[in-house]
């Protein structure tokens, strides 16, 4: 597995980098289900179209209605997921340290689209 985060790791990770949050932040990720799954699956891939050629890792997505779209007459929402996905992040990263940075640079971003911005909004 050479400098892979191992299922255990990453998910530790994964619960570090949303317990640094900003405390207003955390406060505000109410009803979203942080899920550490292998691959992401051919819906999650088909969903995005800014890659066209299909050569970079999907590392993680966010499944879900953004609050900014949200209306107050709906009815409830399903919990809303996040998906951090441990194969890509582990052959983006050559070290464990750039795992551990792939994870929370991707668990904010997805957050980034929970809380309505674009990508071109988030900082990199």
């Amino acid at each position: 597995m050479g400098s892979g985060l191992s299922r255990a790791e990453f998910e530790r990770v994964v619960s570090e980098a949303l317990d640094s949050l900003p405390k207003r932040f955390g406060d505000m990720v109410k009803n979203v289900v942080i899920a550490v799954e292998e691959e992401p699956s051919d819906e999650d891939l088909d969903s995005l179209d800014d890659d066209p050629d299909g050569d970079s890792e999907l590392l993680g997505i966010y499944r879900g209605v953004a609050l900014t779209e949200r209306s107050h007459d709906d009815t409830p929402y399903l919990p809303d997921e996040i998906a951090i996905f441990r194969g890509p992040i582990n052959r983006v990263a050559s070290t464990r340290e750039e795992a551990v940075h792939e994870v929370r640079e991707t668990v904010i971003h997805e957050l980034g689209h929970y809380f309505g911005l674009d990508d071109n909004e988030m900082p990199h």
